[in-house]
Formats: C-alpha cells, structure tokens, sequence
C-alpha cells in the first residue's frame, strides 16, 4: 500500500524493521503515540527537527541510528507490537459499520476546504479543519465507506511569528511532496487522476493524490502543476489566499473538480458530504452530469438533492461565502447552458441579497441542493434555522429543516498518553473501544483521588517545560532578553486560551479590569497563570490587534511571568495546552460561537472548562463539570454584555475556580478539583467524541440520502 524502505530516496531501514515505512505512508501513526513514539526514539533531536514527519525522518535519520535501534531488544519488542497493532486495525472485519450495517451498500464522499490530520501536513487553519480531520479519522475507526477530497495546499496555511511588538506577522513555506505521505492517484486502469476545469478563458489542470488514513482514503487535488499558468499554479497554493477572484476559482475547482476526481477513480457515492459552503458547486457538477445525460433540469436539481447533506459551520454572516454577480458571470458564463437554463434562472439558485447588493451566496446554494442539513451544536441548529428561514417561505423557525448533530473530537489524536494509561488502568484495555458509552466512566469517578492528581500534575509538569521552551525559541530569534524569567511554576493554577483571534471570541474581554485580574493572578495564597495562543486570519486587521494587545498585556508589570502569548498556534500546541493545563477558558459572545471544540479535548483529558454558555458547552454543562461564565440572555447593549460577563469571570475566578483547586489536604491532593475533572470526563468523554457525532450522521443523515 506505500513505498517500501527500499526507497532509494530513503536511508537504507534494516531488514528487521522494515515494516517502518508502512507506518509511515499511513497517517494511522497520527493517532497512536506509541507508532510516533518509536521514530522519536531512534533520534529525538532530529525527530523535533522535521516536526514530527515520519516520512521526513526515514530520509535525513543517519543509518547508524536505525542500526542501532534494530539491535535493541525492547525497542525492537515495542515495534513489533506497532506493525501488529497496525494490521490488526488495518485487516479487522468486526468494525462498527459491518456489524451494524453489514448489507449497505451506502458509499459518502466528504467534501472540505481543509483538513487537520496532524502539524506535519499544514492544511488546516482552525475548528473547521481540525474537524473535517476527525471526522475522518472516526470514519476510518468506524469503518465507513468514506472517501474524503480536498486540496493539499503546497504552501499550507501561514506560520504565525510575533515581532518584538507582539504584531503577527505571515510566514509562507512550501511542501515538499517527498516528505508528504502521499502518492499521486491512478484510475482503475493504472493512468494518473488530472481533472479538467473550465475557467474564463482557459482551462485549469489539478492533479489528484492519495493519503491512506487508515482504512479510508483521502484525495487532495493540486493545481501547481504543468500545463497551468504560474497564476493558476498559485490557486491552490496557500489555504484561504487571495481575493474574491481566486476565491471562486478555488471554490470551483474543489466543488467541480472533486467530482470530476471521483469519476476518473471509478468512484460511485451514494452520499456527497459538503463540510461548509467551500465545496458547493459540487452540486452543480452533478446536475450537469445529468442534464448531459437529458434529464431535466429540474429533475436533475431534485435527484441531486436527494443524495446530498450539507454541515454549516458559522453563525456569524461574514463566515458564508456569497460572491457578487459579476464573479458568477465571469466563470459561470457558459455553465448555465450546460444545465439547460436561463441565466436568472441560475443565479435565482443561490441569490442572497447583502449590504453590498445582491450575491450568490454558497450556503444558499448548498441548502437549496442538499436533502440533509444541520448545524454543530443545538444551539447552533437553533440560531441556523433563525437565519435561514427566509429560504422556507411560510415555515416557522422551528419548521425550518435545518437539524444538528454536535461536534466531537477524534479521543486517540487528543487523549494524552498518560491519561490513556490512567483509562486503561481504570476502565479496561478495551476501553476505547466503548468510548461513546456514558456508563462505562463511571468507574472512573471512584478511581483513586491521589493517582488521578499525580496523572494531572504530571501533564501540567510537560505543559510548562513546553512554554519554556516555546518561548525561548522566540526569544532566540529575536535576540532579546525575556521580561521575566523563568516563566511558570509547576505548581500554580493554569488557564489556558487558544483559539483562532477572530474578535467575536474575545480574547481581551479577561483584562476589562486590568488591576482586578492582576490582583487575582498574584494573591500570594492562590496565584493563576495564563498562556494564550491563537491566529488571526492574515486579513483580519482586528483580529491581529487582540493578538497584540495579549502580548503587551504579558510584558506589563503585574502581568509579566503571569500570562505568556505562544507562537504558531497548531495541533502541537494545541495537543499540548489541552493536555497540560488546568482550566479551559472560552469567552466568546453569545451565540456566535457553532460549536468549538478545543473545550472538549480538554474535558477529554480531565481539564474542567470554564466558558461562555454557547456552541456545545450549554448541551454539557451540569453544574459539577465546570462553570459557566454570564448566563443566556440576550443583550441589545453589547458593551453591557462585555463588562457583565467579565465581571461574573474575576467572580468565579476568585471565589469557585481557585479556592477548589488550592483545598488540598495533607497529601497536596484536591478533592474537590478531583471531582469537578472526573465529573468533566465522565460527562464529555462519550458524548462529545467523534465516535457518538459520526454514529448520528451515519443514523440519521448519511442512510436517509443514500439510495
């Protein structure tokens, strides 16, 4: 299934071991530990080097050190157990789908903009991504008859650096395919997958590759590639890039590029998956396969949407791609003959009236074409159906056919290794395979108090050597001193907050009053620590200005050793705040928040969340498994709603939150900390994972469309 180790682009692996370049070509290694951890052992220092890529390991790893780790006997035993987990997962026939499902026939193709699988393949900017990658990664544990297509983005999205005044600055670094997990795709006879796309004028050519993620595929299309022009070469080339213009090329080579991709492979789906607006035009591409084939237009519109489902991510307008008329005539000049119709009938399609004037607007589009719609939380479900009624004329909110189905997170990607022992220790080496049962962790909340500390306290101990050295690494760079120095102590409460600087998440509203917080950090009986991390779109002037007010804010006297601003936020930074810290904090405003999910990786790893009452957390809130910060009323006068919620955050800061975690008794153990976190994973763990979110889509989405 991958390139052998005989590669000759490879350093030459030793017969014994390998078996190592298969885990490599497969990124079923993103969500086991113990297969990264087997590359990190041969060579740690090189293994931080190249960030974590097996496939850039087995090329620049000197031979010595393969050599001598096929000569040690227990890291030899401890591969063995990889290459047999592997095709144990790899051949099983008992998986979820052919048990429950074990004569359907039912075939989904999802379609995303981005995808999150692991920081080594930077083709992901925020939740959206990191989503679209669980989801598949949970497609592969289930089993599905799941295909996945998107874009491999040569240059991925941005790398995030901060200059000495904290302003965020774009840093633009291209992939090397030969140091990608990837292979370029072959139709059933063998010839390589290039889809043709009509663009105004010309034509654009997008190569298609393959990524094994586990038992499922993924198809990523590359437009940088011969005979395209070096601006159609730049399409693809960076996540979210470029204006309006590029924006609808990139829109239209994924929607109708991706089918085109599919039938070349002999691909068939039963089910088309569209994960946000992106990928609309896909059903487009489909009704024009039919009217080619003479049905109907408007038969054709109904036959495709009764096979299509459509997720909408965003309750905030600017997040739903609408692009003026001009933009659709430009490309879509010669499309609505292909459909056999007028050109106000195709734009009456997808027509949103803006500020600005009239759109075509891709969430409209995919609504008006899709059988199956939902939001991520039900919340979400509820504020979608509120924007979208005036597409149901004569239907009430709640009549509007917009149903949710709540995000979850892929457990394997996001658990940390010693929170896994703890589990296994706790509820059974088969624990995983019973995740989404909420009785199976009730055993944990009788587990042992002391034990369970110890497992916290030593993530937090890795969290903050993590910061140290995150830090130092800027300060390197920029060859200045830090203001305070060392920072963290292992041993103080620690919040964390990281998340994409979108201003309707309100990064600042924690400093409303700069001299309450400062007391509240530094009270000498029971001091809190902060570290942020997050990105701002490179467009999002607003968004860029937070970023740098947190970072003044940590040089400032009183602040300074108390808050600290990480770099580069990704899923290693990510992995490692909500692994090691000891509250989430999420303050986003009402009800502009779909879902989010970072909350829940850390409910997941035992971190209680102390958040705003919107996107998932109203649905997994108890009252014993965090706090909830304001309350869900609705506020005309946003500036009230800033001071009264961070006024109702100091509250619970000083009177809930540290007071439980500084009640220790004669062991240094908490209690009550101990039960608010095991109170956070019992309730989380099995209802806000991907294996309970992909189960109700497969229910109550994917089997009612597929035909």
């Amino acid at each position: 299934m991958g390139a052998s180790s005989t590669d000759v682009l490879f350093t030459p692996v030793p017969s014994c071991i390998v078996r190592l370049s298969d885990i490599a070509y497969n990124y079923w290694w993103a969500w086991n530990p113990s297969a990264t951890d087997l590359f990190r052992r041969v060579d740690p220092s090189l293994w931080e080097e190249i960030y974590h890529n097996p496939i850039q390991f087995l090329r620049n790893v000197r031979q010595k050190n393969l050599t001598a780790a096929s000569n040690d006997a227990q890291w030899v035993a401890d591969y063995d157990t990889v290459v047999a987990a592997f095709d144990a997962y790899m051949a099983n026939s008992q998986t979820w789908f052919k048990r429950t499902y074990p004569t359907q026939k039912a075939s989904i193709a999802y379609f995303s903009a981005e995808f999150g699988i692991h920081e080594s393949l930077p083709i992901y900017s925020g939740g959206l991504g990191i989503l679209a990658g669980d989801h598949v990664k949970e497609a592969s544990d289930l089993d599905l008859p799941f295909v996945a297509v998107g874009f491999i983005y040569p240059q991925g999205y941005f790398r995030q650096r901060l200059d000495h005044s904290g302003w965020q600055e774009a840093v633009n670094t291209k992939m090397s395919f030969a140091d990608i997990a990837a292979f370029p795709a072959r139709t059933p006879n063998g010839d390589e997958v290039v889809v043709e796309v009509e663009l105004p004028g010309r034509t654009i050519y997008a190569k298609v590759y393959t990524l094994h993620i586990g038992r499922v595929v993924l198809y990523l299309m590359d437009t940088d590639i011969h005979p395209n022009s070096p601006s159609d070469r730049e399409l693809s080339a960076r996540l979210y890039g470029g204006d309006h213009d590029m924006r609808v090329a990139q829109e239209l080579v994924l929607g109708v590029g991706g089918v085109r991709a599919l039938r070349q492979l002999g691909i068939a789906p039963t089910v088309w998956h569209m994960n946000e607006g992106h990928s609309a035009f896909l059903v487009l591409e489909l009704a024009r396969e039919l009217v080619a084939k003479g049905v109907p237009f408007m038969q054709a519109f109904e036959q495709v949407k009764a096979q299509a489902v459509f997720t909408t991510h965003t309750p905030v307008p600017a997040g739903n791609d609408a692009f003026s008329l001009d933009l659709i005539d430009k490309y879509f000049a010669r499309y609505w003959d292909k459909l056999g119709i007028s050109r106000d009938e195709f734009m009456n399609i997808a027509m949103q009236q803006q500020s600005w004037g009239p759109s075509f607007a891709m969430t409209v589009l995919a609504l008006r074409l899709s059988q199956m719609h939902n939001g991520v939380s039900k919340l979400h479900g509820e504020v979608a159906r509120s924007m979208w009624q005036w597409l149901y004329p004569g239907a009430t909110q709640d009549e509007v056919p917009i149903t949710s189905v709540t995000n979850g997170v892929h457990s394997a990607s996001w658990l940390a290794p010693k929170m896994n022992e703890l589990y296994t220790s706790v509820l059974g080496k088969d624990w995983y395979d019973h995740l989404d049962e909420p009785a199976l962790w009730e055993a944990l909340t009788k587990s042992d108090d002391a034990t369970f500390w110890q497992s916290r306290m030593h993530l937090k101990n890795i969290l903050v050597q993590f910061v140290r050295e995150r830090l130092a690494q800027r300060h390197t760079r920029l060859g200045s001193p830090p203001v305070a120095w060392p920072i963290f102590d292992n041993n103080t409460l620690t919040i964390g907050f990281a998340r994409r600087f979108a201003t309707y998440k309100r990064a600042t509203l924690l400093f409303k009053d700069a001299d309450r917080l400062k007391a509240i950090l530094n009270n000498p009986e029971r001091p809190i620590q902060m570290v942020f991390a997050g990105k701002a779109h490179p467009a999002d002037e607003p968004g860029k200005h937070f970023i740098q007010d947190v970072y003044r804010r940590s040089q400032e006297s009183g602040f300074a050793g108390k808050i600290v601003f990480l770099e580069e936020y990704d899923m290693c930074v990510a992995r490692a705040l909500v692994q090691g810290v000891d509250v989430w904090l999420n303050t986003p405003r009402r009800p502009y928040e779909a879902s989010g999910t970072s909350g829940q990786k850390a409910s997941l790893n035992g971190i209680p969340n102390l958040s705003i009452l919107d996107g998932w957390w109203p649905e997994a809130y108890t009252g014993t498994n965090g706090w909830a910060i304001g309350d869900e009323r609705h506020y005309d006068n946003l500036d009230e709603q800033d001071w009264n919620d961070a006024q109702h955050l100091y509250h619970l800061l000083e009177q809930e939150v540290a007071p439980a975690y500084y009640d220790r008794n004669a062991d240094g153990v908490s209690a009550r900390w101990v039960a608010i976190s095991k109170a956070a994973i019992a309730t989380c763990a099995p209802q806000f994972s991907t294996r309970r979110m992909l189960k109700e889509y497969v229910n109550r989405l994917y089997l009612k469309v597929s035909k």
